[in-house]
């Protein structure tokens, strides 16, 4: 039995996506983060009875989302073992990459997964939760200037060395175990104001941090100038301004750094053509249909 993916998950920019990737019927492609399906099930429409798709997702859960189609193949697996996985399936090149960066609905809707602060349930954060460490190891076992730098790389949150100590003191009394206890915690540090907003970045940087996510990403990226065929499309839908200033800077370099490299004769090398200069973003229906995608910026290059 398939599940009901739009109480999964939203797909974001759906339509965007798929014409981005230029879908040819009998090309083989990947989604790097299948989450309830919603890509995926798109961009099966588009394939014809030659085409293959190889979704790619980490969490065992997802696996109940999976559509019964023989050109579908579930991958198990985090995105940063892209080439490794494809290799293992006897695929050595695609014709496209799209990858969702955002977490789904569903983990931020299931208290007991400790995505959001909306909820009380274990500060767990993984994405796999067959192993690796959790939030609350996170919160309960680094010191206050790693803390801190996690906070500031990750949350983008300002007086973080004030945030860090309001947790070590807190877990000084007794461990940090739940979400409830974490916005306790960070209590006397919290704006009034924009009390939302600031613990939506806390959680994202220790969800960042629990999952290593910018390692991820960095290592998919990397690994797409190997997979992507000349002339394939990758396509990628970011949520935060560190991922979404990685994935320009990669699309328009080649590198994280943004920095073009040039030949001999000063003439620049660089891996992709860039399809749009700038982001394309969720219409105001979007917006209204779905809040959660108010922040998502969607990318496209096309390898060289």
């Amino acid at each position: 039995m398939i599940a009901d993916t739009t109480t999964y998950h939203v797909p974001v920019l759906l339509e965007e996506s798929i014409e981005g990737l230029d879908i040819q019927p009998d090309g083989t492609y990947c989604d790097l983060t299948f989450g309830g399906g919603g890509h995926s099930r798109r961009i099966l429409q588009e394939l014809g009875d030659k085409g293959r798709l190889y979704s790619f997702d980490q969490d065992r859960d997802t696996l109940k989302n999976a559509p019964d189609d023989s050109r579908f193949n579930y991958v198990e697996s985090n995105f940063r073992f892209l080439r490794g996985a494809l290799r293992l399936r006897g695929v050595g090149q695609v014709d496209g990459i799209l990858a969702d960066l955002g977490v789904s609905s569903h983990h931020f809707d299931a208290a007991e997964r400790g995505f959001s602060f909306r909820g009380d349930g274990p500060l767990d954060m993984r994405m796999n939760q067959r192993g690796g460490r959790t939030a609350a190891d996170v919160v309960n076992q680094y010191d206050a200037d790693t803390l801190a730098r996690v906070l500031r790389e990750y949350g983008e949150l300002d007086t973080t060395w004030k945030i860090a100590s309001c947790i070590v003191r807190a877990r000084e009394q007794s461990p940090i175990t739940t979400t409830s206890q974490l916005v306790e915690a960070v209590k006397p540090c919290t704006p009034k104001r924009d009390e939302s907003k600031f613990l939506t970045k806390l959680f994202q940087a220790l969800r960042i941090e629990v999952n290593g996510e910018m390692e991820a990403l960095k290592m998919a990226l990397e690994q797409s100038l190997k997979v992507l065929r000349p002339g394939g499309r990758l396509v990628v839908i970011s949520y935060h301004s560190l991922e979404d200033r990685l994935v320009k800077n990669f699309m328009r370099s080649g590198n994280f750094e943004g920095k073009v490299q040039q030949d001999f004769f000063g003439r620049s090398e660089v891996p992709f053509e860039v399809v749009s200069r700038k982001a394309i973003v969720p219409t105001n229906e979007e917006i209204a249909r779905n809040p959660r995608s108010r922040s998502a910026k969607l990318r496209v290059a096309v390898k060289l």
